[in-house]
């Protein structure tokens, strides 16, 4: 009798974040007509789009049906300073179309796309732009987390500019760090902005947890020491077992808690979520830099990877705004 290998799923997980890294296989799907197009339409579940257009659209239907949302332009490791002015008039100009629709939403965005591959004070410059323009418009500016070796200047710029625009600029935490704890207690100011992930690097065993009942444990300490801490906390989750947790134990009843979801994974729960009356917020992104993107999400779950093929076979084209309706449950 054969024996399911339970070792073969986390080896498959740390294979996709290896792939993700490998900027030839990047190269080689992007100039690759045929290959491009067949992972593009895998893509398109879990991105809106390559333009701003694209996002915005998704947004305001979400928006629409009662969800909160955050907006990324994907993008990271911009290798030069022109490279990085391009994303900054991107963000800007997103910003400014949030601002004029009078939507109030996040903005979500890594440092390393607007400077800190470059220098630490140019990102800190590009996003204190940012934010003077996003602060009067009530837009959240939230920064996303990267791999480990990038955390201490990532958390530089944070407090730097946090320190000037308190109410506006977030901060995303990995989980599976082992110094998360204390950069949660330490590095945040009062009733911060702060979304807790359990992170998609791979990272070694030195520095952060695998997936396990170990990091789930971490994640929910996390969580509940951000809650008491007084920060408005986004929980970063699609496991069930966590969110059932967290809503046995009422913690969103005792903060400014709520949770956040993917775009286009696992909208069955969202809409659950939202039509139970918990306050939902969906992570939309655009851009054409969605190799990384579509790796880490397989990585992530790797079942992922049986829809990806599903949607490259069949040819169609995949909207999930639709299935995010509360009415459908009904």
């Amino acid at each position: 009798m054969l024996h399911e290998d339970k070792s073969i799923e986390p080896l498959f997980a740390e294979t996709m974040k290896s792939i993700a890294r490998r900027a030839d296989l990047k190269a080689y799907v992007e100039h690759n007509p045929q290959l491009y197009q067949l992972l593009r339409r895998a893509a398109a579940r879990y991105v809106t789009g390559d333009d701003r257009r694209d996002g915005l659209e998704a947004a305001a239907s979400l928006t629409a049906q009662g969800y909160d949302v955050s907006l990324e332009y994907i993008g990271e490791n911009t290798a030069t300073e022109a490279e990085c002015e391009a994303a900054v008039r991107e963000l800007s100009g997103l910003i400014a179309e949030l601002a004029g629709n009078r939507r109030k939403a996040r903005v979500s965005f890594d440092l390393s796309h607007i400077g800190l591959s470059l220098h630490t004070d140019l990102a800190l410059r590009n996003l204190l732009q940012l934010a003077e323009q996003a602060e009067p418009a009530g837009i959240e500016l939230f920064i996303s987390m990267e791999e480990s070796a990038k955390t201490d200047r990532v958390l530089d710029v944070y407090e730097r500019s946090v320190a000037r625009y308190p109410s506006s600029i977030g901060i995303t935490l990995q989980a599976q760090l082992h110094r998360t704890a204390a950069d949660l207690a330490q590095r945040l100011p009062g009733n911060s902005l702060v979304r807790i992930v359990k992170g998609a690097y791979q990272e070694s065993e030195q520095s952060a947890l695998p997936r396990s009942e170990q990091l789930n444990r971490r994640y929910l300490e996390l969580v509940e020491h951000a809650i008491l801490q007084g920060h408005r906390v986004s929980i970063a989750t699609h496991d069930q077992q966590i969110i059932d947790t967290i809503l046995t134990r009422g913690w969103l009843s005792e903060g400014a808690a709520e949770f956040e979801m993917l775009y286009g994974i696992r909208t069955e729960l969202s809409r659950k979520l939202k039509a139970a009356g918990h306050p939902v917020r969906i992570y939309l992104t655009y851009g054409s830099e969605w190799y990384l993107y579509i790796c880490h999400r397989i990585a992530e779950h790797p079942p992922n990877l049986y829809r990806a093929v599903i949607d490259m076979a069949s040819g169609e084209s995949v909207d999930p705004v639709n299935s995010y309706a509360v009415s459908r449950d009904r």
